[in-house]
């Protein structure tokens, strides 16, 4: 839940108003949410010492988006924008600043999966989100071993 509007952060701050939570908490839980993406880490802007709980929420936000589940979430975000499932001559992009990783007009939704979401487990902040990553990680790397045969022919 990055607060990608300054709409989406009031509505998120005035339902922790409406909640009671102090202001020095909700300064605290608004900063998590807009620092978490993986963009932001892209564009350098986790250089800042962490919090536990900022590891926490954002591990607990990337697990969520890999392994089956991730597998699926990624397909049905592709479908929904009209991507390519896949394009053997479109290739994946490896070393992406924040400004590339927005550019996703010329993207499939595999690449997606070597652009971001195998990169997510080395990223994990806690040692209980990388432990949980592994595992989900493995997942997503023989789901592609498997896809690229069947694409290939080979399966």
């Amino acid at each position: 839940l990055t607060c990608r509007d300054p709409s989406q952060e009031q509505l998120v701050e005035k339902l922790l108003v409406a909640e009671g939570i102090e202001e020095s908490k909700r300064l605290k839980i608004l900063s998590i949410i807009n620092g978490m993406g993986f963009k932001e880490e892209l564009g350098g802007l986790m250089n800042q010492e962490l919090s536990l709980e900022f590891g926490v929420v954002q591990d607990a936000d990337r697990l969520d988006a890999i392994g089956a589940i991730g597998v699926a979430r990624c397909f049905t975000f592709g479908g929904s924008r009209n991507r390519v499932l896949h394009d053997p001559a479109v290739k994946p992009r490896s070393e992406m600043s924040k400004e590339d990783y927005m550019q996703k007009d010329q993207q499939t939704t595999l690449n997606h999966f070597h652009e971001k979401l195998l990169k997510l487990k080395d990223m994990m902040k806690t040692n209980a989100g990388k432990r949980r990553a592994e595992k989900r990680h493995k997942f997503m790397e023989e789901f592609l071993k498997e896809f690229y045969q069947e694409w290939d022919g080979n399966s």
